[in-house]
């Protein structure tokens, strides 16, 4: 029979059998192994303006947005055909010059030339969708939806 330690003096402590120990040491172990991983690193920022502006595929895709912006479709086109020409990088700037390319054609009624456009904004970039408000348009909304279902 155990009896309490009197007071001030150390509790006796019982060894633990080897089954208890070897199981304690699992348990331990495996909670070891469910501890999550680090976060990754933090993404590189990306580049600045200063810098795109460097390269001339997206030198040439900032100025074809800012004439498509400014209603200067003419210089917007050239601008947008020189960026993809140029071997724009990211998928989503080749997916973005394509969708404005086919803005532009369906308003010059060049309606088979915005399907290869928004063809070609799809291939560059699978997610590639247009916005609600731009799909409801009434001259590029249907040809989007006929060929990006």
């Amino acid at each position: 029979m155990n009896r309490p330690a009197p007071t001030g003096a150390p509790a006796r402590v019982t060894p633990m059998a080897p089954m208890a120990t070897m199981a304690l040491t699992v348990v331990v172990a495996l909670s070891a192994g469910c501890a999550s991983a680090p976060p990754p690193p933090p993404a590189a920022p990306p580049p600045a303006v200063a810098e795109l502006m460097q390269r001339p595929a997206e030198r040439a895709l900032i100025e074809g947005v800012r004439a498509y912006e400014e209603a200067q479709y003419g210089p917007a086109e050239v601008q947008l055909r020189k960026a993809l020409a140029a071997g724009l990088r990211d998928p989503r700037d080749r997916a973005s010059a394509h969708k404005l390319l086919a803005f532009i054609a369906c308003t010059s009624d060049r309606l088979v030339e915005c399907e290869v456009q928004f063809r070609a904004a799809r291939n560059a970039d699978p997610g590639f969708t247009l916005t609600r408000s731009e799909a409801g348009h009434p001259l590029w909304g249907p040809v989007y939806r006929r060929v990006v279902p």
